[in-house]
């Protein structure tokens, strides 16, 4: 089965979901992931499907009219100040048909946040939705073996770890650390490269806004790919001056390309290597 592609929120920041809905469909992306749990940045659209039935109507709607299917939905943070109950941002993810949700910790207190996901990942199951944890080189949870082993202390069966290529690149991962893992552990993937040239770049900037398309970047993409499960890859490419010159719909289309040329199957000597 071909890998199938979702279009995540922060490829095309700022954009309205019913706009992202679009934009994905126009591209060919299999996927969309909205962000409807806001992180109150400056130019994040504020969306509460919660609170807001005529936008959960609009998106259900236009998820129905160009054929599209939710994701996943995001993002769900651990902090001590956040809120500690999020069912009613499951439920209405679930009826659009997410059946995933991102997370990460931003809190120092691991023990808080390992309390805290057994408390969601209830919430969740209640939803048919799993969580998936990030670990962001950028939050206070900033590797594959703290994630592992806060997956281990909540031991919940929804509870995965997601894999982001910037973040296996930038904390050294190898293949063979990745293929050594039980592969049940892992869920979503976060496709991006990260750029060849950080000349005058902090490395935040390129965290959000300053990704590599696949393939012209130095991240093992076909490496960690073959090592991990074959699921859904969400595209998250946050770039600013892609997106200045192609806009976001021709950013996002051009993820989506890039991705595709770079993993397409190839054939040598009458045999197929597939990623």
């Amino acid at each position: 089965m071909p890998r199938q592609f979702s279009l995540a929120y922060l490829t095309v920041p700022g954009i309205d979901p019913v706009k992202q809905i679009k934009i994905a469909k126009k591209a060919g992306y299999d996927y969309v992931s909205l962000r409807t749990i806001p992180m109150g940045q400056t130019g994040e659209p504020q969306v509460h499907l919660e609170n807001d039935p005529e936008l959960t109507e609009q998106v259900r709607q236009t998820l129905k009219d160009y054929e599209m299917k939710l994701f996943d939905i995001e993002l769900l943070r651990i902090r001590e100040d956040l809120p500690t109950d999020y069912r009613a941002a499951f439920e209405k993810g679930a009826e659009l048909g997410a059946t995933q949700v991102l997370t990460s910790v931003w809190t120092k207190d691991h023990s808080l946040a390992v309390d805290r996901y057994g408390s969601f990942c209830e919430q969740a199951a209640q939803f048919g939705l799993t969580l998936n944890l990030e670990f962001p080189i950028v939050s206070e949870l900033t590797t594959m073996q703290q994630a592992m082993e806060l997956q281990d202390k909540v031991g919940a069966p929804n509870l995965k770890i997601l894999m982001d290529m910037i973040y296996v690149y930038k904390t050294g991962l190898t293949t063979e650390e990745i293929q050594a893992a039980d592969p049940s552990r892992f869920g979503v993937i976060h496709l991006c490269d990260w750029p060849a040239d950080m000349a005058g770049r902090e490395m935040v900037e390129v965290v959000r806004g300053g990704r590599a398309y696949c393939g012209e970047g130095v991240v093992d993409l076909k490496g960690v790919l073959k090592a991990l499960p074959k699921n859904v890859c969400s595209i998250e490419l946050p770039n600013v001056q892609e997106i200045a010159a192609r806009g976001a719909a021709g950013h996002a289309a051009r993820c989506l390309e890039t991705a595709k040329h770079f993993l397409k199957p190839k054939v040598c000597k009458g045999k197929f290597n597939i990623v």
